[in-house]
């Protein structure tokens, strides 16, 4: 997600209709063992406008990042609970919350009581929404050596994840921001690590596109850990910018890494991340176009991404896909 070397930018207001997607396209159904979700506040700031464009996709699951600009764990205790109400009045399933655990904002020399006080205030909120996954990173560093760094971070992580055991949470790191961030055999090294079911992977398809390396290729290699997915994508513009765009219409392989996930016998949450009006990473929050319909119509070419390209594609693999 962030990028160190390259500025960031999305597409201005709502992405029109792709060229082959007919008018009045009507929701299509996921496949099996597969639920679509959402990032809630890359559609609205507020809880009803999250809501609100689910509801319009036809979907009853969301992932929760921020509410209001603040984070689920900086919510008063009434304030959480009106959430939740609201939440559950609304036939709305929490499928992951993502924290700032060990993100872009918190680097490997920075408080550990930071990480480990969030992640209690989560645990009891997670257990309120009904849900276990948790995402979080593995810290960026701070001038450390490459040894040291890593020594901090197995140890942190390790830390965390035995505290996630303790809660029923499962940690879902990210291939984002942090030391396993990026390389796949520091994700599976810090796996094997830990050595627990607390720690899986969040695979995003799109932050290959910015941190510069191939996603279906790095997918190959961690696939039997991935339970939660982000789908996005993304190009690079000639001034060495990143724009985000429709699933499918970018460089960052969505279509391959989507085929790859059904092949491999992986199954959970697809959770759209357009990068069209948030990108807290970079900290852009733009009010321009309508975050919601540049949601929805994220949610739809999804939809018809999954429909037209890669269920055909998994079909025409021997034994229509099956396990890797």
């Amino acid at each position: 997600m962030r990028d160190e070397h390259h500025r960031t930018k999305g597409p201005v207001g709502v992405p029109r209709r792709p060229a082959g997607v007919p008018a009045g396209d009507t929701p299509t159904a996921p496949p099996p063992g597969i639920r679509y979700a959402g990032i809630g506040d890359e559609a609205a700031p507020g809880l009803t406008g999250q809501l609100a464009a689910l509801r319009e996709l036809g979907w009853t699951a969301l992932e929760l990042r921020t509410v209001d600009g603040r984070a689920l764990a900086d919510l008063d205790e009434h304030a959480f609970g009106r959430l939740a109400e609201r939440i559950a009045e609304a036939g709305t399933e929490v499928v992951c919350v993502d924290s700032r655990i060990a993100d872009y904002n918190r680097p490997v020399t920075g408080p550990f009581a930071r990480d480990t006080g969030e992640l209690r205030v989560l645990a009891r909120r997670c257990a309120v929404l009904g849900t276990r996954y948790v995402r979080v990173m593995s810290y960026p560093n701070d001038g450390l050596g490459e040894a040291e760094w890593a020594r901090r971070v197995r140890h942190r992580m390790t830390a965390l994840t035995r505290q996630a055991e303790d809660t029923g949470l499962v940690l879902l790191h990210e291939n984002c921001a942090g030391w396993a961030g990026t390389r796949a055999e520091r994700m599976l090294d810090l796996l094997h690590h830990v050595d627990s079911p607390a720690l899986r992977l969040l695979f995003d398809t799109g932050n290959g596109v910015p941190y510069g390396y191939g996603s279906a290729a790095l997918l190959e290699a961690v696939a039997e850990f991935v339970a939660h997915v982000h789908v996005k994508d993304a190009v690079r513009t000639r001034a060495g910018e990143v724009a985000y765009v429709l699933p499918g219409h970018g460089h960052a392989e969505v279509r391959e890494c989507l085929t790859t996930l059904l092949r491999r016998g992986r199954r959970g949450t697809w959770s759209i991340e357009p990068h069209t009006r948030l990108r807290p990473h970079d900290g852009t929050d733009t009010r321009e176009g309508d975050g919601v319909a540049a949601f929805v119509a994220h949610g739809r070419e999804l939809e018809r991404l999954v429909a037209r390209e890669v269920l055909p594609a998994v079909a025409a693999l021997p034994h229509g896909g099956g396990r890797g």
